[in-house]
């Protein structure tokens, strides 16, 4: 019956007749990547039905592939979905650091007050937002100042002014973004929640500030990562945190330096508010498998958490590693052509 549509163009066939025309005209990268999205879709169905990692177990697979990749095939993935990557440059190599540092005017530190310095600050709010605690907030804020220090041999744009990384990142942008955060937090913890049907409010405005409830949080909880009792096993989980929590910050700038593209790209800005969409989970199981005496094991979002920083890291080294050899041989061989 199907073929007798397709001859006489009616019904059913002439529509898999015209779906088959379009699909024949289409380009192999188009079907791949209509494949690809199609793939991720469906599997998002399912972990939604299935398991609520989705999101954080993709991504995971998704490096493990990076891993058996060369540096010069992730590149080709890169330009294949932004060919304007191919023209990319490094921050470091148009701009210095570090320069004239005993030269300070008013127009030199407002001229630091830019898109990144206002990043800095709304990214301590949310970090503030994660954490909840003026102690570990404010030591991973140093620390990682001096994580710089050590890492700016490597990567150029680590290098500051002493009054640029004390009195500008330190104290005001993480300073007023971590007091922000913790202000906000401070108010959800004393709020009331009273959650009520859309049908037991019959005011339109009592329905609009219910619809707008809708997108906070459920409830709030007092967060208290130290305790005057604590064991050596919470102590050291803390210290355990705050060593991931840097990783999974250095990783980023080895990654923007290695593949070269600016952070202003969406590579980057997008890639960053992802992982701290699935950080807030696997800070909330972290914290209470340290707290709740009655919880024997991380959640498995902490686990995948894991595994994804794993592969991060050692595709970031592994990818620097390559990256280094490469120039020491291209090195060599100008030397000797000289």
């Amino acid at each position: 019956e199907m073929v007798r549509d397709c001859r006489h163009g009616t019904g059913d066939g002439q529509r898999l007749q015209t779906y088959y025309r379009r699909w024949e005209n289409t380009s192999q990268e188009d079907n791949i990547w209509k494949g690809i999205l199609s793939v991720i879709f469906f599997f998002l169905i399912i972990s939604v039905l299935a398991f609520p990692n989705g999101l954080s177990v993709l991504y995971f697979l998704f490096l493990v592939f990076l891993l058996f990749l060369s540096h010069e095939q992730v590149k080709a993935v890169m330009y294949w979905l932004d060919p304007n990557l191919r023209y990319a440059t490094r921050e470091s190599d148009i701009m210095e650091y570090a320069v004239n540092c005993h030269v300070i005017t008013w127009e030199r530190i407002l001229s630091h007050f830019d898109i990144f310095a206002f990043g800095h600050f709304w990214g301590w709010a949310m970090k503030a937002l994660l954490i909840r605690s003026y102690g570990l907030c404010w030591t991973i804020s140093i620390t990682w100042e001096l994580t710089e220090l050590f890492f700016m041999h490597l990567l150029p744009n680590f290098a500051e002014c002493w009054w640029d990384q004390v009195i500008l990142d330190i104290l005001l942008c993480n300073g007023g973004g971590i007091l922000l955060g913790m202000v906000v937090c401070r108010f959800l913890e004393m709020r009331s929640y009273h959650w009520a049907s859309f049908k037991d409010i019959h005011t339109t405005t009592g329905k609009i500030k219910r619809a707008v409830l809708q997108f906070t949080p459920a409830s709030w909880i007092y967060v208290r990562w130290f305790d005057p009792k604590s064991s050596f096993q919470r102590v050291a989980g803390v210290y355990l945190f705050m060593i991931i929590w840097q990783l999974t910050e250095l990783n980023t700038f080895f990654l923007k330096h290695i593949f070269v593209f600016q952070a202003s790209h969406a590579l980057s800005w997008c890639r960053i508010l992802f992982i701290g969409i699935i950080t807030a989970p696997t800070v909330r199981q972290y914290y209470a498998y340290l707290t709740d005496t009655q919880c024997k094991r991380v959640g498995t979002q902490c686990w995948v958490f894991g595994g994804y920083l794993r592969s991060a890291v050692g595709f970031s080294f592994l990818c620097f590693f390559c990256f280094f050899l490469m120039i020491r041989l291209r090195i060599k061989m100008s030397s000797r052509n000289k």
